[in-house]
């Protein structure tokens, strides 16, 4: 990860963007990540990182946008032992929780 990661989420606060700041805190069996990595979800569709890719990560995406818009962090957990429909070679078989929370300047109150 080191310093690139965290020049990007300056970068982005810098510009006064909130963004959504997701980190594995667990993981269990085989998981294509480890605990402690992080990927920033951009309230414009371009995300920095990942947390493991397919549909898993579509799912912290989508939390990630929830979070940026009501401001309430949130665990997600991405089951890979669960059977795949199609072929698909990586799939690792484990479970990750994934904490997701809003970086960036305070949501305006409704």
């Amino acid at each position: 990860m080191g310093t690139t990661f965290y020049h990007q989420l300056q970068q982005l606060l810098d510009d006064g963007l909130s963004v959504a700041v997701a980190t594995i805190v667990q993981v269990k069996g085989s998981t294509p990540r480890e605990v402690g990595t992080k990927m920033i979800v951009h309230p414009y569709g371009r995300h920095i990182g990942t947390v493991g890719g397919g549909c898993g990560e579509a799912d912290v995406i989508r939390a990630g946008l929830d979070v940026l818009v009501d401001g309430q962090p949130r665990i997600v957990r991405i089951d890979l032992t669960e059977p795949i429909q199609m072929e698909s070679l990586g799939v690792c078989g484990g479970i990750l929780d994934v904490l997701i929370e809003r970086w960036g300047p305070d949501p305006e109150p409704r």
